[in-house]
């Protein structure tokens, strides 16, 4: 037994070493240092001649140090030693190219391919060597000739990446689209590599072929799955309309469901596309299997109203809730529905005291503890509005103790630090901000961060805080939906504090009410400002950001978003903004998105 150990760990001692060994190897040559390279791997290779990897090492190094007849002379003499090996045709080849033979060199590439005549399991291995040294050419009809003659070969993922880097769109998607045919699972793994060339443009050169070679298969074989793939470039090019003309033939099919077109309303309403999002919906309470679906979609619809409600249309809207009520009934079945009418009566009708009473009569009927704190929670918002303070902290006090340790809780927790900052109770709002630093939810956590920066900030200087209240009041005055009285306040601290702490912040909460409230030049003039005076400090990045996306979307001059887009990208790589600044910068270049 102790003899077996023994050979166990020499033999174990061995291989290490000789790992090692070869790791050495390659680091001298990682390194640029290719004689102990050759020098390692020709001891290497005197201990395990038959190892490939070893000798091509040696052939390489050989080539590193421009010994090129040496590497020719090794690589030849293993051709003739070696059956069933036409990759070293390929490597041969490669000798003749890096001495700028390329005649020679195409020679034996044309021979390797040959190969596979005669022997078409060689196509893979062909096809990766030539990859290896970007003869994507060969490499293609290395893979092309193996497919052909043999059926059962599938090398349409090797090929639809090389056609890529060939930028011939065409038969990549070609390719992509033999292997879905094959195998539908491979669906998923095909859109991540679609969202390499597949752009927001329906313009763009990649997503008008995918869409005709779509378009063309349906034809010709009208599956679910085109259809489906349809779809998905609809959506990216948000061409919300379209798709749904896709899902809606899914589910006449049979193959559909109403959660997957109840997403796609959503997805239409957060991107603003509200007409579409209508027809969706209207279309779902037609189809609705169930009472409770056509509840849901009809809130869908009277949120949407509600959202876009002029000021005058608000008595309309109020009317509507109650009529949705009166056909639903006011139960548990109706919570969110009643959530919603409570939220309008307080922020839009300024019917607080109204809302508060529905509020705390639905606190009392709701039974599980999820429901009960999405009450409270509301319930404790409208408090603030009325600036009772104190009663809106116990109720979101309440929540983090109903549903302890989840994205609720930490949301309630937030709300408690924001209260106490609106009441100009700093220190604790501040206490609370740091213990939310590291929250799970990222959105908490970076509200966190900048509340609590902006507490440190302007409680040095000003140990009174004098400046931090007045604008801990303009917020308020922002949550209360009274921007136009927020924007005055925060005109008065800024004259008043000009060359303090605060300016920055009173510079950039006063551009994001202008754009509110429709004045873009004025928004402008704000971002400006900060990156002028204020472009090394913590908020730079958010004007560069905001300026950016205001050019963009509102003020229409795409050179100058590209401007600000590119500020954030290379001067402020670890922004929040880096990943979304970059692929807008991208697509406003016409880049195909990678």
């Amino acid at each position: 037994m102790r003899i077996l150990l023994f050979i166990g760990i020499f033999l174990g001692v061995l291989t290490t070493g000789f790992g090692q060994s070869e790791q050495l190897a390659r680091n001298f040559f990682d390194q640029g240092e290719y004689e102990k390279a050759l020098k390692t791997y020709e001891n290497l290779a005197e201990e395990n001649p038959g190892n490939m990897n070893i000798f091509l090492g040696r052939v390489s190094s050989h080539q590193q140090l421009e010994e090129f007849d040496k590497a020719e002379e090794l690589l030849r003499k293993k051709l003739d030693n070696t059956a069933n090996r036409p990759s070293l045709l390929i490597e041969i080849g490669h000798n003749f190219a890096l001495q700028d033979k390329d005649g020679r060199a195409r020679e034996f590439y044309r021979e390797a391919l040959a190969a596979i005549e005669g022997r078409p399991n060689y196509a893979g291995i062909l096809g990766r060597v030539f990859q290896k040294y970007n003869l994507l050419d060969e490499a293609a009809q290395a893979y092309e000739k193996g497919m052909e003659l043999q059926n059962d070969r599938n090398y349409n993922l090797q090929l639809a990446r090389i056609y890529g880097e060939q930028g011939n769109l065409e038969k990549m998607f070609e390719s992509y689209l033999g292997l879905i045919d094959k195998n539908p699972d491979f669906f998923g793994v095909a859109n991540r590599e679609f969202g390499r060339y597949i752009t927001e443009d329906g313009n763009n050169e990649a997503n008008q072929m995918l869409r005709k070679l779509l378009l063309k298969r349906l034809q010709q074989n009208p599956r679910i799955l085109y259809n489906e793939m349809l779809s998905w470039l609809f959506i990216q090019q948000e061409e919300l309309d379209k798709a749904f003309a896709q899902e809606k033939a899914i589910y006449r099919r049979g193959e559909g469901n109403i959660q997957k077109l109840l997403n796609l309303a959503a997805l239409a309403s957060n991107t603003g596309d509200n007409t579409a999002a209508r027809e969706i919906v209207a279309y779902v309470i037609e189809e609705a299997p169930s009472e409770n679906i056509v509840l849901n979609g009809k809130r869908f619809l009277l949120n949407i109203d509600a959202e876009n409600a002029r000021e005058e249309d608000s008595s309309e809207i109020v009317s509507e809730y109650e009529a949705l009520l009166s056909e639903f009934g006011r139960d548990l079945k109706t919570l969110q529905l009643q959530l919603d009418f409570a939220e309008f009566l307080a922020f839009r009708m300024g019917e607080r005291q109204r809302a508060i009473s529905q509020l705390k009569e639905l606190s009392e009927k709701a039974k599980t503890d999820r429901d009960i704190a999405r009450t409270k929670m509301l319930l404790a918002d409208v408090l603030v509005l009325e600036e009772k303070f104190n009663q809106a902290l116990i109720y979101y006090t309440q929540i983090q103790n109903l549903v302890k340790n989840n994205a609720m809780s930490q949301e309630a927790r937030f709300k408690v630090a924001k209260t106490s900052y609106y009441k100009g109770d700093f220190k604790w709002a501040k206490k609370q901000l740091d213990v939310l630093k590291s929250s799970t939810s990222q959105l908490i956590a970076n509200d966190a961060m900048e509340l609590s920066l902006l507490i440190e900030d302007n409680s040095i200087e000003d140990t009174t805080q004098t400046a931090l209240k007045l604008y801990a009041k303009a917020d308020l005055l922002a949550f209360q939906e009274k921007d136009k009285e927020a924007v005055i306040l925060l005109e008065e601290i800024k004259n008043k504090y000009s060359g303090e702490e605060i300016e920055d912040e009173v510079l950039l909460k006063q551009a994001q009410l202008y754009e509110l409230l429709g004045n873009f030049e004025q928004a402008e003039v704000n971002y400006l400002q900060i990156i002028d005076k204020f472009n090394d400090d913590i908020l730079a990045d958010n004007a560069n950001f905001y300026l950016a996306e205001l050019y963009a979307n509102q003020l229409e001059n795409e050179e100058k978003a590209m401007d600000y887009y590119e500020q954030i990208i290379f001067n402020f790589a670890d922004s929040i903004y880096f990943v979304e600044a970059r692929k807008k910068y991208r697509l406003l270049r016409g880049d195909n998105m990678e």
